[in-house]
C-alpha cells in the first residue's frame, strides 16, 4: 500500500494540514475544491493513499474511485445547473492521482476541452457556499 508523501500537496490536504474546502470524504478517498478553479465547482478527487497516476492503482480502486467521483459530478451538475462536467485524470502539476471535475457552461470561455489559462478568481465565501451547496446535494442523493 502507498504511503503518504512528505512533499505532496495533496497528502498535505488528506493529512488537514493544508486546508481546502471539502466537499466529499470517506475513509479512502476525497475531493474538494480547487483554489485555482477553472470553472465555480472544479473539484478535485483523490485517493487518499498517495499514487503517482490513477493507473498505479488496483483495477477494484479504481472502480470505486470513479464510482464515487460520479456521485460528486452529478452533485455538480445539480448544484451548477449544468449537464457538461469534464472528468480528467492528472496527475502532472501534483504528482498524486487525481480527477478533476469541471462542470462547463456555454459561455464559459473554454473550448472542447478546459483551458488551463482561464482561471477563475472566486472569493472564499463563495466556495464556502459552494462547498456547502455541493455536500448538500450529495447527502440528499442515494449511492
Amino acid at each position: 500500500m502507498p504511503e503518504p508523501s512528505p512533499n505532496c500537496v495533496f497528502c498535505d490536504i488528506v493529512r488537514g494540514t493544508n486546508p481546502h474546502e471539502i466537499v466529499y470524504e470517506d475513509a479512502e478517498y476525497l475531493g474538494f475544491l480547487d483554489r485555482y478553479p477553472l470553472n465555480p465547482g472544479h473539484t478535485q478527487f483523490i485517493p487518499k493513499r498517495h499514487y503517482r497516476w490513477v493507473w498505479d492503482m488496483e483495477k477494484a480502486d479504481l472502480g470505486f474511485m470513479f464510482m464515487k467521483a460520479r456521485r460528486v459530478a452529478k452533485a455538480l451538475q445539480t448544484v451548477f445547473k449544468t449537464d457538461w462536467v469534464i472528468a480528467d485524470t492528472g496527475g502532472i502539476g501534483v504528482p498524486h492521482a487525481h480527477i478533476h471535475l469541471v462542470p462547463r457552461f456555454e459561455d464559459d470561455g473554454h473550448g472542447e476541452l478546459p483551458d488551463p489559462k482561464i482561471l477563475r478568481e472566486i472569493p472564499d465565501s463563495e466556495m464556502a457556499e459552494f462547498a456547502r451547496k455541493i455536500r448538500l446535494e450529495i447527502e440528499r442523493t442515494p449511492q
